[in-house]
């Protein structure tokens, strides 16, 4: 009898457990957008030096909220939203690629000399599940952090910077 209570408690506290962690990692997504959001577009980049860079902005236009646009959620990354100073209606989440990034990296038996190398980033895993014309973003109203999902994301051809003028 002894042992059918300890099963049976074991059973409720890992279903207890379970239907908590389930909470914490789910987001809710608004239904309605407390803001007019334009036609969002991505456009992919790469810098016409080697090592200059490469990624991914998406540009989202937002006009007519009395929000905070926090962060975007696209194609399995997340990345804070910025404006330009001329611009404040155009929201632009940047994600930058391992493709043509510089990359000095020491190598010696002597760990002292590998002090300053970057560790490798690891990718965090996102709270929604997106289609690659799909993102999430997430804006404050009040003191909550809430979710809307923006469908039929354009892509724009991509921009090639030139090479750096000579002196």
């Amino acid at each position: 009898m002894k042992l059918f209570k300890n099963i049976a408690f074991t059973f409720l506290l890992l279903f207890v457990m379970a239907s908590f962690s389930q909470c914490s990692s789910t987001k809710k997504l608004q239904s309605n957008a407390p803001m007019t959001i334009g036609k969002v577009y991505y456009q992919g980049w790469i810098a016409g030096v080697k090592g200059g860079g490469s990624g991914t902005n998406i540009f989202i236009p937002i006009t007519n909220t009395n929000v905070v646009p926090d962060s975007v959620y696209f194609r399995g990354r997340v990345a804070k939203l910025t404006t330009k100073f001329q611009d404040t209606t155009l929201y632009i989440g940047r994600f930058n690629s391992p493709d043509n990034q510089k990359h000095d990296i020491v190598m010696s038996s002597d760990s002292a000399q590998e002090y300053g190398n970057k560790m490798p980033e690891k990718r965090k895993e996102i709270p929604f599940v997106l289609k690659d014309d799909e993102c999430v973003i997430s804006y404050k109203e009040g003191n909550k952090i809430k979710y809307y999902k923006i469908t039929n994301v354009t892509k724009k051809d991509m921009k090639h910077y030139p090479m750096s003028r000579e002196n």
